[in-house]
């Protein structure tokens, strides 16, 4: 084949192919273009039919990966590779796929059993995993939370959907639980009483139910009292934090001893 011949046939594979990839690159542009208002227009639907905000982003979620897929496969029609060849390929190698993604597939399932049946929904404060956090996202593989310190938590929605989930904002109060101990020597009425008041007083403690406190245990060194106040829960830490502040001065003010570890030193003479 002479340098003419060359040229000329590598004129044509260029021309042949630049077209289809040129025109595959077309289509993955006017794709991704035509994917992005699908979803748009999806998602103020879904807002004006009132649709859950964790069920927006799940099937979003979903239906954009489903498009996504569909255009490759147009693409790669485009291109000349015959879809029904890449198809059979892929269910040869299903096997393969299935134990390397059964993971991913479990975790797919799993974030389904969330959809359905709605233990938690985007902005609840759970415990779960191991981990405390409020829900920011619940993808297709995984939950996002935004944990108490603001670190953000990853959970593979698998092991979420088939372990214990502690929802703390479906009732919308939470109990806040404290102890604090005294001296014996101090007077059991005056020290409820004291107890009381700094509930009380409190703005974002809740007058119903109504707080509580009670002698819980009479232990080696003090007389402990659980202190039970209730409040919203996104009050919580707000609660629990204050309360326990506010208790340490009124004991003081009210010189109610709290006892502590006292340290004798033996001074040995020479």
């Amino acid at each position: 084949m002479d340098l003419e011949k060359l040229t000329t046939k590598g004129l044509e594979l260029a021309t042949e192919y630049g077209i289809k990839i040129l025109a595959a690159i077309i289509i993955w542009i006017i794709g991704s273009w035509v994917i992005k208002k699908m979803l748009k227009g999806t998602k103020a639907i879904m807002i004006k039919r009132d649709f859950d905000e964790s069920l927006q982003k799940f099937l979003l979620n979903l239906l954009g990966w489903t498009f996504k897929i569909l255009l490759v496969l147009v693409i790669l029609a485009k291109l000349g590779i015959e879809t029904t060849s890449f198809a059979a390929i892929l269910a040869a190698a299903g096997l393969a796929v299935g134990l390397a993604l059964q993971g991913s597939l479990g975790n797919f399932a799993g974030g389904v059993l969330l959809m359905i049946f709605r233990p938690i929904k985007i902005g609840d404060l759970i415990e779960a995993q191991g981990e405390i956090g409020v829900v920011k996202e619940i993808e297709i593989f995984t939950t996002k939370l935004t944990g108490l310190s603001n670190k953000e938590i990853i959970i593979p929605n698998g092991a979420l959907s088939n372990g214990n989930i502690v929802n703390y904002s479906t009732e919308g109060t939470r109990r806040v639980d404290l102890v604090f101990g005294v001296g014996y020597d101090s007077d059991i009425k005056q020290t409820k009483n004291v107890l009381m008041n700094v509930l009380t007083s409190h703005p974002r403690i809740l007058k119903d139910p109504v707080p509580s406190v009670t002698v819980m245990e009479l232990a080696d060194s003090s007389i402990n009292f659980a202190v039970r106040p209730w409040c919203k829960t996104e009050d919580y830490w707000t609660v629990y934090f204050d309360v326990t502040e506010n208790t340490k001065e009124a004991l003081d003010a009210a010189e109610i001893e709290i006892p502590y570890p006292h340290h004798v030193e033996i001074h040995k003479e020479g």
